[in-house]
């Protein structure tokens, strides 16, 4: 028996997978992900920090020369730690059994992951690619969700505010001209730009083609399976300069030097539109209330990639059933999720295996997974990633 299906059956469809810590080197670890504060930067200075652990991922990230193969790729272990397995290596064996045949037969693999971003400062406004363009590189177009969940916020940061798209008047020269100054210093492309302000427990949603510069709240980021961008923003808050390479992340290489191409990557109406925050965000809402438990989406607004979060009250059990598989991330609380003991932990050494994080098989799902809240005094607050969810109903 393969280990895949050996831990499938442990689990009884559920799997128990390890944390994934993802270092990049343009960015300043928040220290809000329960790594070891003497760990943030174990990979070594030249890699940079750890400012995102990755959930239910299949997706490699790409981190440049010496990025490991493994990095960004959840790995399923057992219980005991002695055994494991790359999800991705899951998937394709297991296929329709781990994500169920729908997903697999469409996409031939798990499309999505979740991450935690936790940056001390804000990020500069960039873009991510959409399908035409990412398919230039052999990648896919990447939409992504924003979550800011309480208990990874316990501050701020340096800037909690988010610039989105343009102001609705600016037109197309303008930002041609800032594009055009990005080596020579400051291009002031946020002048151009409007930021909101973060709220915790609320969310945004953020399709390919629109320009954003993430603030400084720990977010919670479903997401489809790619990692593409471009860095569009010369100089941050504070003086932190963007290497001109990352203007030209994920362009073909006929098309380096070529402002018009970096120009059509934007989707020009949609980050002109006047009622951006109307279209984009996203408050919880409610799916389903008991005196057991409570559920509620909070990212919904794109089909490729959705979450809820399942609180169960103190003291409860309850069996919670969903139309597909999911990736899952325990926020606050302790208990039991199916055959396996559940606990949020206080502080992760790099390389520790945790019992926080599990991804529940097509299935499972189904049938729904027991959770037994073993706390008198505090909920379990739990956040479930899904790729293609057919209870979804877009706004």
């Amino acid at each position: 028996m393969s280990i895949a299906k050996k831990l499938l059956e442990e689990g009884k469809g559920v799997y128990r997978l390890a944390p994934t810590w993802v270092p990049r080197a343009f960015c300043r670890p928040g220290k809000r992900i329960k790594l070891h504060p003497d760990d943030y930067y174990v990979l070594g200075l030249e890699r940079g920090g750890i400012d995102e652990r990755w959930f239910a991922s299949t997706t490699w990230a790409e981190n440049g020369p010496g990025t490991p193969d493994d990095e960004g790729l959840s790995y399923v272990v057992s219980a005991d730690g002695s055994e494991r397995v790359l999800l991705r290596d899951a998937v394709d064996e297991l296929q329709g059994e781990v994500i169920g045949e729908d997903l697999w037969n469409k996409y031939h693999k798990w499309p999505m992951f979740s991450k935690f971003f936790d940056n001390a400062g804000p990020l500069p406004h960039h873009i991510h690619h959409r399908d035409e363009h990412a398919k230039r590189v052999g990648a896919d177009g990447k939409p992504e969700m924003y979550f800011f969940p309480s208990q990874c916020n316990n501050h701020g940061g340096e800037f909690p505010f988010t610039f989105f798209g343009f102001n609705p008047e600016v037109q197309r020269d303008q930002v041609r001209e800032c594009l055009e100054n990005f080596p020579h210093g400051d291009n002031r492309l946020l002048d151009l730009s409007r930021a909101y302000k973060l709220t915790l427990d609320t969310g945004w949603d953020v399709p390919p083609g629109i320009l954003h510069a993430p603030g400084s709240l720990c977010t919670y980021e479903p997401q489809f399976a790619s990692d593409v961008y471009a860095m569009y923003q010369s100089v941050l808050y504070g003086g932190q300069c963007v290497s001109e390479d990352l203007l030209w992340k994920n362009c073909p290489e006929e098309e380096k030097g070529n402002v018009d191409y970096l120009m059509d990557v934007i989707d020009w109406d949609a980050n002109v539109d006047a009622d951006f925050s109307k279209n984009h965000f996203m408050a919880p809402k409610t799916i389903w209330e008991t005196e057991a438990a409570k559920e509620e989406w909070i990212c919904y607004k794109c089909p490729l990639a959705s979450a809820k979060r399942l609180t169960v009250y103190p003291g409860q059990t309850v069996t919670v059933k969903d139309e597909a598989a999911y990736g899952l991330i325990l926020l606050q609380g302790h208990g039991r999720f199916g055959v396996w003991e559940m606990e949020t932990p206080t502080l992760i050494r790099y390389g520790e295996l945790t019992n926080d994080e599990f991804f529940v098989t097509r299935n499972a799902a189904v049938e729904g997974v027991t959770i037994t809240n073993t706390s008198q005094t505090e909920p379990i607050v739990m956040l479930k990633h899904f790729a293609e969810n057919p209870e979804l109903v877009l706004e």
